[in-house]
């Protein structure tokens, strides 16, 4: 426990404790737009396919959208990119709020649910880029560049658990009208702060990392790269599947009201879990923990295909918990690992655009096969998609040890050579 600890503390000496929060607090709005557009729309409007509409625009922008972000500030840096994309996105969710309220028709709320999906900061994907950056900058071993990743899956999974039960609680309070306004004010004023904090100098692009012009040849990036998407993509149709599996079998026990505290549940098991995977030693490889973590989400989401009541329900779905975050954590460490350091932004936007790709997919698929079939159809999904992920792992090669991809210089203004390297805490 204590040498867990010592990590972490490694961690926040490289990046500062003000960065984790702010880019916590930034990224939380992402959950809550998501959910909170649904709820939204389907309170003010009377109907779920209208809301439906426009969470898949909303993801729809997302998908589209996040690449081309993340290749803007691979190119361009951080700071503007996260500036500008801030104030689109609070400014498109105040719209949404506005629009919902005002009785617009379902195409204007869909417009707008798609720019505010397109102009999601990043914060999650750019906040691992700057931290990892800060690490290889610092020389850190490979142990503690997986702590980096471990802390940054964590505050995802704890965002995506806080944001939906804020959300759930702004519509049971008063309406979720609140919970989209709080989202745009939480973007605005901390993905402004994280785009200007001092560390997104870590990520600045220099003559050496500038592309040489808008057609200069881009290498391709190694196999398993697209693979590890491939394996984002079907554990979001996972979350997708589970998300209409739980709602259905809660409908069933008339305890529709549990749906949320199961998933809530859980979330909160894989962030612990993804805690524990900073303290693995750095001999357990990538690949190893890679086909570990598929293989014990196929195992673990079989339970799920002979769940009949609420505690069972609670048992099995918080057990399979377990193996989300270390699957998500590892799928990032394989990208940075594999891809060049001035494209990494762009890379870990595209993975994080699988997921979300996923997710969506499967949650409309699997709520079809949920009204037909009931719960047992949409878990099949999970398990279904659980195996090919196996499968992939399996069947793609991993390179050993790490590529040999360009380092990104330090600013201009960093340290000479010999030089203590740069540390942020206290920021």
């Amino acid at each position: 426990m204590s040498g867990t600890l010592d990590t972490y503390r490694r961690v926040l000496a490289l990046t500062g404790p003000l960065l984790p929060l702010l880019s916590f607090l930034a990224r939380l709005p992402v959950a809550m737009v998501q959910f909170g557009s649904v709820l939204l729309v389907a309170a003010t409007s009377g109907s779920l396919a209208a809301a439906g509409t426009v969470g898949a625009a909303l993801s729809a922008g997302q998908v589209l959208g996040g690449p081309l972000l993340g290749r803007t500030a691979d190119r361009r840096g951080q700071r503007p990119v996260v500036l500008a994309a801030a104030a689109v996105n609070a400014a498109a969710t105040a719209g949404l709020v506005a629009g919902a309220l005002g009785g617009l028709p379902v195409p204007a709320l869909a417009a707008a649910g798609a720019l505010a999906g397109a102009s999601v900061p990043l914060v999650g994907p750019l906040a691992r880029t700057r931290s990892v950056a800060l690490a290889h900058r610092a020389g850190a071993d490979e142990g503690l560049v997986g702590a980096v990743h471990s802390l940054e899956g964590t505050l995802d999974e704890v965002s995506f658990v806080l944001g939906p039960a804020l959300v759930g609680l702004a519509a049971l309070a008063a309406h979720p009208a609140f919970a989209l306004a709080l989202a745009a004010a939480l973007v605005a004023v901390f993905g402004t702060a994280f785009a200007l904090h001092p560390t997104a100098a870590a990520t600045a692009p220099t003559a050496a990392t500038a592309p040489a012009g808008p057609r200069a040849r881009r290498p391709r990036h190694p196999g398993v790269v697209h693979a590890v998407r491939g394996s984002l993509f079907l554990q979001g149709a996972m979350f997708g599947a589970c998300q209409a599996g739980i709602a259905a079998l809660t409908a069933r026990l008339g305890a529709p009201g549990q749906a949320g505290t199961v998933y809530a549940a859980m979330g909160v098991v894989s962030a612990v879990a993804g805690l524990a995977v900073g303290a693995l030693p750095a001999r357990v490889g990538l690949r190893l923990r890679w086909r570990a973590a598929t293989g014990a989400a196929l195992v673990l989401s079989v339970p799920l295909l002979y769940t009949d009541g609420l505690l069972a329900l609670y048992a099995a779905v918080t057990v399979l918990g377990a193996a989300y975050a270390p699957h998500l954590i590892t799928a990032f460490a394989l990208t940075e690992r594999s891809v060049a350091a001035d494209r990494l932004a762009e890379a870990t936007a595209w993975a994080a655009s699988a997921l979300v790709a996923g997710q969506a997919s499967a949650l409309a698929l699997s709520g079809r096969l949920a009204e037909a079939h009931g719960p047992d159809g949409a878990f099949a999904v999970a398990v279904a998609a659980a195996a090919l992920a196996l499968a992939l792992a399996c069947a793609t090669r991993v390179p050993a040890a790490r590529g040999r991809t360009p380092a990104r210089p330090a600013p201009s203004s960093a340290a000479p050579p010999g030089a203590a390297p740069v540390r942020y805490a206290g920021r």
